[in-house]
């Protein structure tokens, strides 16, 4: 069995990656697994906090046992998680599964979640712990696969299948499209973040991408900016 975890940066095309990953027979899609151990372990304002919090298990080290190297049906579990949700937990079982970080331009990423959270700072857009996360598991002999959001928008069958290549799974062209709406495997907090996706049928550049940086996060973006470059040398090209 293949374990692929996906450690996105927030408000970047990781639901989409995921309904890609769910148009394929011998893989099932599993949405932020650790987002309630996050949420009970921090004071993040969040949408629909209190019903992540009753929906989910809370204690990470469980969800990790069941759900991250519990026991599947399918050939490959691809689990889209956030990187910023890795707090206060073990994280050796890294080692255990396969590792993609999707990254984003950090512009376009902190414009884009000021407008849903109130506080936006360095641990909110999960900007430097990929940076970290991914030198720490390139010294162990662990290298993940790194892609660009921008990558995947710019040719998306072209992205994906060095992606595949990447993970040593067949490209299936039925990961390009999917039908309009919400998919079963959706989290809770679905109605609060996925309106663009669940408009969606494969992977589209959103208007707001060009959204202007608000002049008190222009630090944040500087201090942003050179983790992500360092992350793109790493990453696929297309």
């Amino acid at each position: 069995m293949k374990r692929i975890c996906l450690w996105s940066s927030p408000r970047n095309i990781s639901t989409a990656l995921m309904y890609s990953f769910a148009q394929r027979n011998d893989t099932k899609v599993i949405d932020e697994p650790l987002y309630a151990h996050y949420l009970s372990k921090t004071n993040a304002d969040h949408p629909g906090k209190e019903e992540i919090l009753a929906d989910m298990e809370n204690d990470g080290e469980k969800v990790i046992e069941k759900v991250i190297l519990g026991d599947h049906e399918e050939d490959i579990i691809f689990m889209k998680q956030m990187t910023h949700h890795l707090i206060r937990i073990d994280e050796s079982f890294l080692d255990k599964v396969t590792n993609v970080f999707l990254i984003r331009d950090p512009k376009q990423l902190i414009s884009s979640l000021a407008q849903v959270i109130p506080v936006v700072n360095m641990h909110a857009t999960g900007i430097k712990r990929q940076h970290e996360l991914f030198h720490k598991l390139s010294g162990e002999n662990n290298k993940p696969v790194v892609i660009d959001s921008g990558e995947i928008l710019k040719s998306p069958e072209a992205a994906l299948i060095q992606l595949c290549n990447a993970l040593n799974i067949p490209f299936i062209k039925s990961m390009l499209h999917w039908q309009p709406g919400p998919i079963k495997e959706d989290g809770i907090w679905a109605k609060y973040w996925y309106e663009n996706v669940h408009k969606s049928s494969g992977f589209e550049k959103q208007h707001t991408s060009s959204r202007d940086l608000p002049a008190e996060l222009a630090d944040l973006y500087k201090e942003s900016l050179s983790f992500y470059k360092d992350l793109f040398d790493h990453s696929i090209k297309v």
